[in-house]
C-alpha cells in the first residue's frame, strides 16, 4: 500500500512520502508484500480495550433488559465498542479513585471469591466475547500483607501468593482464565517481587499468565530490564500510563511489547472521543504501542465523584434504567470491529501532511483495515499529558494498494464526524469503494475531526436498542432493610464505599429484626493506593439533596473505642474523601455523641454524653432543613437547630469512627433538593 497526499483541492501535483529504512520498527509507505512488512501483536484496550476499577459500581444494580444492553454495547462483537481486552482491579479494600473494591482475602485465613462485581463483569464480557483478553492489576492490598507497614513488599512470597490465589480462584470458581497480571498500579515496583511472582506462577502451572510492568512510566522499568536478564525474561509487556503517544529508547531496546496500559480518562463528550480517536492511531505511529487501554470502561458511579463521566459510555442511573451510548463507543468501533488480537500493523503507517494520521492492519490472510483520523488540537485534548499545538486542515489523500492488496475489489467505508451537531455523524456506513478499475488507487477528501475506516470486512454493525427510559433523579424516598438471605452481590445496591468495605451480613444468633444487616468488615487499614480516610464511609443518593431526614439502626461492635455515624450533605468522595464536609451525627461506645461539619471531626458543632454502649442496637435520626440540623436517638430529641450553613447539598452516608466492625440496618432517607 502506498499513500500520496495532494497539497490542495486544486491538486498542485502529488508528493509521495519517502520510505523508512527496511529495518525500522515502523516504516515503509510503499508495501508490496502480501500482508505488508513489520508485524506486532495487535490489541487495544478500550476501543478494543478497557479498564475498570470501582467505576462500574452502579452497573450491577441496573434492571434488565437495560443492564444487558449496556454490556452488549461494550463487549458484544460487531455491535458497539466490541472491546478486545478487559482490565480489572484486583480488589484490595482501599480507595482507588472513585471507591473501594473488596479483597478476596480481607484477612490471612479468609478467602471468598464472590465479593464485589469484577467476577461478574469478567464473566459477562466472556459470555459476549469468549476471546476477550483478561488482565488483573492490584491498586491497594489488604492490610495484613504489610505487617504494620503501608507496603506490599514486606514479604514477597506472601504478596505473590495473594495475587496467585486471585488468579487460581478466578478459574476455580468462575472458569475465568486470566491472561495478564500487573504489579502495583502507578506505584513502586520491586525487581525481586516480579521474579518471585513469575516463579510462583510457573510453580502453580500458570506459565501462560504473562506479567505486565510497571503500569507507571517507561523509564525506570525498561532500564532495569536491560540491566537484568532474569527480569527481562520475567516481564512480557511494558505498560506505561498516559504516555502522550510517545515511548523511550530503552523501552524499544527491550524488544518487548509496548502498551499504553492506561490512557484516556477524559470526559466522554465529543472532545473525549477526539482524544480517543487520535491516541488509538498515534500511540502506535509515534510510540509503537500495540494496545491502548482506556480508563474507564463505563461511567457507572456517582457523577460528582472524581473524573465523573470519564467512561466510554454513561450508565449512572440504575433507579431509572437510563443510560447514554457516548461517542467514544463508536470511535472505538472504528478500530475494534475491524481488527482482532493477532492482526499485524503494516509498515504503511504515519502522519498526514496537513494533520491527522493513518494506520493499516491485516490478518495476514488477505483482509485489510485502514483507519484514518484528522482530529484537531482543540477537539482532541486528553486530560493528560499536555498536548503541543498542531494544525489540521482540509486535504486530499491518495492511497495505492500494492501486491496482493491491489486485487481487493471493494472496501467497506465507515465514517464519523465529530463537532457541530449539524455536521455530526457517529459510525455511519457509507457507500463502498469499488477498486476493480482503479489499479488499487483511491483518493479521500479529509476535513478536520473525522474518522474513516476502510476495510475488507463486511461484519461491521452499528448496534442499537430501543431508547432506554428517560433520566430521573435518585428517588427522594429510599429504604433498604438489607433483608437478603443469599445476595447475588456482596454490596447493597447504590451504596458506594469510599473508605472501608460494607457487606451484607447474617447474624446467625439473632433470629429477630436484625438478622440481616449491612456490616463494615475491615478492622485494619489497607495498604493504600490513595488517601483513604481514617474513618470508613459509604455514600448514597443524590448529590443535589439539600433538605433531608436520614434514619438508620446502628450497632457498635467495638467496646469503649467504637463509634458510628450517619450523615447528610456529604460533598466529597473518591480520592478526596479525607476532606469531605457535611453534617455528621456520631455516637460512641464510651457514652458520648458528637455533631461535626466534616468527616475528619475537626469542625465540632455539638457534643455531649448519652446512654450508649457497644453490642446494642440504637436508632439514629438526622434532619437537615435549610441552615439548621437536628438529631434524635431512639426517636427522642438529642440536639436541635444547630446552624449548618455549609455545604448546601450532598449525599447521605453511613460509616464508622475507625477501621472497626459495625452494623447498620433499616436505612431510610426522605429528601428534597
Amino acid at each position: 500500500m502506498a499513500v500520496k497526499e495532494r497539497r490542495s483541492r486544486k491538486g498542485q501535483g502529488v508528493r509521495e512520502r519517502p520510505c523508512a529504512k527496511a529495518d525500522a520498527p515502523v516504516g515503509c509507505l510503499a508495501v508490496s508484500l502480501p500482508f505488508g512488512g513489520v508485524g506486532t501483536w495487535w490489541s487495544r484496550q478500550l476501543p478494543g480495550n478497557c479498564q475498570d476499577r470501582a467505576t462500574s459500581r452502579l452497573l450491577v444494580n441496573y434492571p434488565e433488559p437495560y443492564r444487558s444492553q449496556i454490556l452488549d454495547y461494550l463487549f458484544k462483537p460487531n455491535f458497539g465498542a466490541s472491546l478486545h481486552i478487559l482490565k480489572v482491579e484486583i480488589g484490595g479494600d482501599g480507595q482507588t479513585t472513585d471507591g473501594t473494591e473488596p479483597s478476596h482475602m480481607h484477612y490471612a485465613l479468609d478467602e471468598n471469591y464472590f465479593r464485589g462485581y469484577e467476577w461478574w463483569l469478567m464473566k459477562e464480557a466472556k459470555k459476549r466475547n469468549p476471546n476477550i483478553t483478561l488482565i488483573g492489576l492490584p491498586w491497594s492490598f489488604p492490610g495484613w500483607l504489610g505487617k504494620g507497614f503501608n507496603w506490599p513488599y514486606v514479604n514477597l512470597q506472601l504478596t505473590a501468593y495473594y495475587v496467585v490465589t486471585w488468579i487460581v480462584g478466578a478459574k476455580r470458581y468462575h472458569d475465568l482464565d486470566i491472561d495478564y497480571i500487573g504489579i502495583w498500579n502507578e506505584r513502586s515496583y520491586n525487581v525481586n517481587y516480579i521474579k518471585v511472582l513469575r516463579k510462583m506462577l510457573n510453580y502453580q502451572g500458570l506459565q501462560q499468565v504473562k506479567i505486565i510492568a510497571s503500569d507507571s512510566l517507561w523509564e525506570s522499568i525498561s532500564a532495569s530490564m536491560l540491566l537484568d536478564a532474569e527480569l527481562l525474561k520475567a516481564i512480557d509487556v511494558i505498560g506505561a500510563h498516559y504516555p502522550g503517544t510517545h515511548t523511550v529508547k530503552d523501552a524499544k531496546l527491550t524488544g518487548k511489547k509496548l502498551w499504553s496500559s492506561e490512557d484516556f480518562s477524559t470526559f466522554n463528550s465529543d472532545t473525549g472521543a477526539g482524544c480517543w480517536g487520535r491516541i488509538l492511531n498515534q500511540n502506535y505511529i509515534n510510540g509503537y504501542m500495540t494496545s491502548t487501554i482506556a480508563w474507564n470502561l463505563v461511567a457507572s458511579y456517582y457523577e460528582q465523584l472524581p473524573y465523573g463521566r470519564c467512561g466510554l459510555m454513561t450508565a449512572q442511573e440504575p433507579w431509572s434504567g437510563h443510560y447514554v451510548v457516548e461517542s467514544p463507543v463508536w470511535v472505538s468501533a472504528h478500530t475494534t470491529q475491524f481488527t482482532q488480537p493477532g492482526w499485524y500493523y503494516l509498515k504503511t503507517v504515519g502522519h498526514l501532511e496537513k494533520g491527522g494520521s493513518y494506520v493499516a492492519l491485516t490478518d495476514g490472510l488477505g483482509n485489510l483495515t485502514i483507519i484514518i483520523e484528522t482530529m484537531s488540537h482543540k477537539h482532541s485534548k486528553c486530560i493528560r499529558p499536555f498536548l503541543p499545538y498542531f494544525n489540521v486542515s482540509q486535504q486530499f489523500a491518495t492511497f495505492i494498494l500494492k501486491g496482493s492488496f491491489s486485487e481487493i475489489p471493494e472496501l467497506q467505508v465507515w465514517y464519523t464526524k465529530l463537532g457541530k451537531s449539524s455536521e455530526r455523524f457517529l459510525f455511519k456506513q457509507l457507500d463502498s469503494l469499488w477498486l476493480l478499475d482503479s489499479n488499487g488507487s483511491f483518493t479521500l477528501e479529509l476535513q478536520e475531526d473525522e474518522l474513516f475506516t476502510l476495510t475488507t470486512l463486511t461484519t461491521g454493525r452499528k448496534g442499537s436498542y430501543p431508547p432506554p427510559p428517560k433520566s430521573q433523579p435518585f428517588p427522594s424516598t429510599y429504604k433498604d432493610d438489607f433483608d437478603v438471605d443469599y445476595p447475588f452481590f456482596s454490596e447493597a445496591p447504590n451504596f458506594a464505599d469510599q473508605t472501608g468495605v460494607f457487606e451484607y451480613f447474617t447474624n446467625i444468633e439473632d433470629p429477630g429484626e436484625h438478622r440481616f444487616t449491612l456490616r463494615q468488615v475491615l478492622n485494619q487499614r489497607p495498604i493504600t493506593w490513595a488517601a483513604d480516610a481514617s474513618n470508613t464511609i459509604t455514600i448514597i443518593g443524590d448529590y443535589n439533596w439539600t433538605n433531608l431526614t436520614i434514619k438508620c439502626d446502628v450497632y457498635i461492635e467495638t467496646p469503649d473505642t467504637g463509634g458510628v455515624f450517619i450523615a447528610g450533605r456529604v460533598n466529597k468522595g473518591g480520592i478526596l474523601i479525607r476532606s469531605a464536609r457535611g453534617i455528621f451525627f456520631w455516637i460512641f461506645a464510651n457514652g458520648s455523641y458528637r455533631v461535626t461539619g466534616d468527616l475528619a471531626g475537626w469542625i465540632i458543632y455539638a457534643l455531649g454524653h448519652v446512654e450508649v454502649t457497644a453490642k446494642k442496637w440504637y436508632t439514629l435520626t438526622l434532619t437537615i432543613r435549610g441552615g439548621f440540623a437536628s438529631g434524635m436517638l431512639n426517636d427522642k430529641s438529642l440536639w436541635t437547630d444547630i446552624p449548618v450553613n455549609f455545604p448546601k447539598n450532598g449525599w447521605a452516608a453511613i460509616g464508622t469512627h475507625s477501621f472497626e466492625f459495625a452494623q447498620f440496618d433499616n436505612f431510610h432517607v426522605e429528601a428534597t433538593c
